[in-house]
């Protein structure tokens, strides 16, 4: 099945009652019912603090391991379970009011589309999906129904994010040029694929982790649980994690939309796993708060970054682990990720930074350092916005932007160091031969 296919004929039930977001302020005695499809990793993390808001009753858990459905129905006895979420969207369509989507990301768009044909909010963990050609669906049907979304970019709405956002709109360094990002996490493989199969776990259902994608053998420690991120079938590479999170700030701070070209510099593809660094350029259209273009370089795997001079810090320190720099007219902001304040630096020294205008108009609170405090604020706004008393910061009108300049540098490493051009209104690349990767086919399982 042809994934242009599948993303018209996702609904899996006729007739599906839910209020509009606009009428759920009316009921607040009522609690929000949740479907949390993924529940083990990260889901586990999200539905411990979605589930965290005393507004929340979570009906139903579904996951391909019954191990991680056995863990979560522990905490939640009276929620119904699922291996398989068609099956959970066409037994309780009309007993649940918003899906949490936090499996791996080949399985995102397949799993939110359904969630969204049938008129449900959905909560879907980074990267929006896996492919451009999903995320531009995905934001279309949302917008096309007025649904409440959200990504699952929790430092979104951290305190040290929202300051440095803050701090680049009202012009603390000027126009920025260039940004510059990096994490040395290695979401790559370089090796050669696995050969031969392994027994499948008696608590896995490996068609259903699969889902769209095409069948393969089970190797053990190759795919599930952990490592399905290295791979081209299921993940995004370290771009699709890390580089979500650390690209977000920048990106929202300066107001921009998808770039105009990318090239990354990395090893050959080989056809099964993302190079395990990449060093990935992109240049981008003008906005207020840039210069006539901006620059933006990533750089990802052991020994990231490369050293330049926009990254020397004052005193000759060391960079923080993973992070952001932004260089503008007027002086460079470091953003350590995570939960560490952004800095200043002015002619080769740090500056003071004088947050009191932010403070007295309200625009930001005290900073937190417990994640547990502070990590659940994305998911209650999510919850909150259900509910008509907040909106959404990361819906998927700004998170598919997001996402899709992210993936086109995944794919630009498909062509090594070759310059892709990017046209935003076709959804099309200049260079005929890239357009194969920003859709694919999906599998009847």
């Amino acid at each position: 099945m042809k994934r242009r296919d599948f993303l018209k004929n996702t609904a899996v039930a006729s007739s599906v009652s839910l209020l509009p977001s606009s009428m759920w302020g009316m009921h607040q005695d009522k609690k929000l019912r949740t479907a949390h499809i993924g529940i083990g990793g990260m889901g586990a993390e999200d539905l411990k603090s979605v589930s965290s808001h005393q507004k929340v009753e979570v009906v139903a858990l579904c996951d391909v391991d019954s191990t991680n459905l056995e863990a979560a129905k522990l905490l939640h006895p009276n929620a119904r379970i699922f291996a398989d979420y068609r099956m959970l969207f066409s037994e309780m369509a009309n007993e649940i009011d918003a899906v949490i989507v936090s499996t791996p990301d080949h399985t995102h768009a397949p799993a939110s589309m359904l969630a969204m044909q049938l008129n449900k909010p959905v909560y879907c963990q980074k990267p929006l999906a896996h492919h451009v050609s999903e995320v531009r669906a995905m934001r279309k049907l949302a917008e096309e129904k007025n649904l409440i979304t959200q990504m699952g970019i929790q430092v979104h709405s951290f305190y040290d994010y929202k300051l440095a956002t803050l701090l680049i709109q009202s012009g603390i360094i000027g126009k920025v040029s260039c940004v510059r990002a990096w994490s040395p996490k290695n979401w790559g493989y370089d090796g050669p694929a696995p050969t031969g199969a392994d027994p499948i776990p008696a608590d896995l259902n490996w068609n259903l982790w699969l889902g769209t994608s095409a069948t393969r053998p089970y190797k053990d420690q190759v795919y599930h649980p952990a490592n399905w991120r290295k791979l081209l079938d299921f993940g995004c590479g370290t771009l699709g994690d890390m580089g979500v999170h650390i690209f977000d700030t920048p990106y929202n701070a300066l107001q921009l939309d998808v770039p105009f070209t990318v090239k990354n510099n990395c090893r050959r593809p080989n056809g099964f796993g993302y190079p395990e660094k990449n060093t990935v350029t992109y240049e981008f259209p003008a906005t207020p708060y840039t210069t006539e273009t901006l620059k933006w370089v990533w750089y990802d795997g052991k020994g990231a970054p490369a050293m330049h001079k926009d990254l020397k810090l004052p005193n000759n320190e060391k960079l923080p682990l993973q992070g952001a720099m932004f260089i503008g007219e007027k002086g460079r902001l470091l953003l350590p990720h995570f939960m560490e304040l952004p800095r200043l630096i002015v002619d080769g020294e740090y500056k003071e930074i004088d947050i009191s205008p932010f403070e007295q108009s309200g625009q930001i609170g005290e900073p937190v350092r417990d994640y547990d405090l502070e990590g659940h604020k994305h998911y209650h706004q999510f919850v909150d916005a259900c509910l008509g008393t907040d909106t959404c910061t990361a819906p998927f009108s700004y998170a598919a932007r997001l996402t899709e300049t992210i993936l086109l540098g995944v794919i630009a490493g498909q062509f090594p160091n070759k310059k892709l051009h990017w046209d935003n209104e076709t959804a099309r690349f200049k260079e005929a031969k890239a357009n194969k990767y920003l859709a694919g086919n999906y599998r009847d399982f």
